[in-house]
């Protein structure tokens, strides 16, 4: 998640109630004592957050531990169809059983959930953790190839998908049991065969689950990231780091405000197999029995009735849906979006205009930016519940238990407060490694422990963060990362293409969509749609090149590197 500010802020600051009021500081070096002079570290503002200390300790195990009195856990959005709280624990354990007992999946294999939103999502990932099992996720519309890579990388021994993706993955030589995407109250999918083997899994009675004993350190998820720059590399992340995210990011927001946890409804649009949406509606919201309504995928109508119908309170989203939600205001007419209390914003930048059309459409809603990354879990930043601009402009404050370091790109050296850098964080969040990268590993993470986010910040003189720009060239898309090296090893195989670069150009909706540059083979001829096409039918819809540029050279370093900013500028001036 990434929020951005192009210049620091001069708005002042008034302490919202749910701010925690810093009193001065005996630190002599400087006058906050979130930041050392000495050290260059940012500290939270916020108090420490007790983390579980216990070895052995699994996160579905952790989710469950949460006292609550909440009742209805998961809605399908479009039927009405529900599973409650009293029914989530025994589908997830008989699932866990059956997956061992039927399928013979035990702790350390790697299960691919290839599949769009669903009540059964979460189901099915805390199944797969309490196994002790691995969780790899993936975008439904992904290619071919690009599962054909993926499940080869981390070894996928099975799969959850739909009807749709099963002779894909059997050509992988990869076992897949079908989910079903429409559930209704009056469906007939128990009856229908092709389901057969996922509803046997989630009700039959199967026995114990004999589980090996699950480590805090064990490896539970590997979801696919840009990473800080390069091809998609594999996120390795623990339970410990999946409890950090539970504790640090959802349960401690949502402690910082008077919202009472069983009366909150969240909207689930944002996808569940990206860390943003799988850290929250997959583990931490479900461990405050608070109700999730769930949108198989997005769509502005549909959006616009489940909020009425379901009475929904809090809505994450990232900037297409912000535009989309002020556009459905401001086209309506009265009396909708009364049950919203709450909007939060992050994955993609987020423009100052967008953000000052939806306060004026929606006065009454407290809105919120925030800032991760796959690497760190989803925790970094997040603001909270204020109407001083201050606040919502920024990605907020540092999450508990997190430091982090401002960096100057050429000297090193730390930098303070209002001074611009490569942000560093620290913290129980941040990930284990990158899979079977070592070298991508020490790069991102340093021998001390600090993750180098590649992106561009500053904090100000309050401890908010705000983000300028990134070291890295990877291209957000609707909150979707896309790196160009995948692009760029695509667009070359293509037998009139020479040479070719990608880069991401500023969209006011998307944030970001990919233009590529391409050098023609000599007396080859080809057409800026054939080129799209090419790339299109071997990518993810949203990672499909939208123009293309004919150029005579790609401009290189003397190493050889690609140099994007003068693509970019010459893709500006052309659009």
């Amino acid at each position: 998640m990434a929020t951005f500010s192009k210049t620091p802020s001069t708005y002042s600051h008034s302490p919202s109630k749910h701010i925690v009021n810093l009193q001065p500081s005996n630190n002599q070096s400087h006058p906050h004592n979130w930041y050392s002079n000495t050290t260059g570290v940012y500290s939270s503002r916020h108090p420490s957050v007790t983390l579980p200390q216990e070895p052995f300790l699994d996160v579905v195990s952790h989710v469950f531990s949460h006292k609550h009195n909440g009742t209805t856990a998961l809605i399908d959005a479009a039927s009405g169809f529900s599973i409650p709280y009293s029914k989530l624990q025994p589908l997830v354990k008989s699932l866990a059983s059956g997956l061992h007992h039927l399928l013979g999946v035990s702790k350390g294999d790697v299960v691919l959930i290839l599949l769009p939103n669903s009540v059964y999502y979460p189901v099915i990932l805390l199944g797969v953790l309490y196994l002790g099992a691995v969780v790899t996720t993936m975008n439904p519309f992904s290619s071919f190839s690009e599962v054909k890579k993926q499940t080869l990388g981390t070894n996928v021994s099975m799969a959850f998908t739909g009807i749709d993706r099963v002779d894909e993955l059997n050509s992988l030589g990869i076992q897949s049991v079908v989910v079903p995407e429409h559930v209704s109250l009056d469906s007939n999918d128990v009856t229908d065969g092709r389901f057969a083997p996922f509803y046997k899994l989630i009700s039959g009675d199967h026995g114990l689950v004999r589980r090996r004993t699950v480590r805090q350190d064990d490896t539970a998820v590997i979801l696919y990231s840009s990473g800080t720059t390069g091809a998609s590399k594999g996120v390795v992340l623990s339970h410990r780091n999946l409890i950090s995210g539970v504790e640090l990011f959802v349960r401690f927001e949502a402690s910082q405000y008077e919202f009472v946890p069983e009366e909150m409804v969240y909207l689930a649009v944002i996808p569940m197999f990206h860390i943003y949406g799988l850290t929250l509606f997959n583990l931490g919201i479900l461990s405050m029995g608070t109700k999730i309504v769930v949108m198989k995928r997005f769509n502005p109508d549909e959006m616009v009735r489940s909020i009425d119908r379901y009475g929904v309170t809090h809505f994450p989203g990232v900037p297409p849906l912000m535009i989309a939600l002020t556009r459905a205001a401001k086209g309506g007419s009265g009396g909708r979006f009364k049950s919203l209390k709450q909007v939060s914003c992050g994955a993609a930048p987020l423009s100052t205009k967008t953000i000052e059309e939806f306060m004026h459409a929606f006065p009454q809603v407290d809105f919120i930016q925030g800032y991760g990354m796959s690497e760190s879990t989803a925790v970094g930043t997040r603001g909270f519940n204020t109407k001083d601009v201050h606040n919502y402009m920024s990605a907020g404050l540092l999450a508990p238990n997190t430091q982090a370091k401002v960096v100057d790109l050429v000297t090193g050296l730390h930098l303070p407060p209002g001074k611009t850098g490569e942000l560093w964080l620290s913290g129980p969040a941040i990930m284990k490694e990158y899979l079977n990268d070592a070298d991508a590993t020490s790069s991102t993470i340093d021998k001390d422990g600090w993750l180098h986010t590649g992106d561009i910040v500053y904090f100000d003189q309050d401890g908010y963060l705000h983000i300028v720009g990134r070291v890295k060239e990877i291209i957000k898309y609707k909150g979707f990362q896309i790196a160009p090296a995948d692009l760029e090893d695509v667009l070359v195989t293509h037998p009139a293409v020479l040479d070719a670069a990608v880069t991401g150009v500023r969209d006011d909706e998307a944030g970001e969509v990919p233009v590529a540059f391409v050098v023609r083979r000599p007396g080859a001829e080809v057409s800026e749609s054939s080129i799209i096409d090419f790339v299109a039918k071997q990518v993810a819809p949203y990672k499909k090149v939208r123009r293309v540029n004919f150029m005579n050279m790609i401009p290189r370093s003397a190493a050889g590197k690609i140099l994007r900013r003068e693509l970019k500028d010459q893709s500006y001036s052309r659009l």
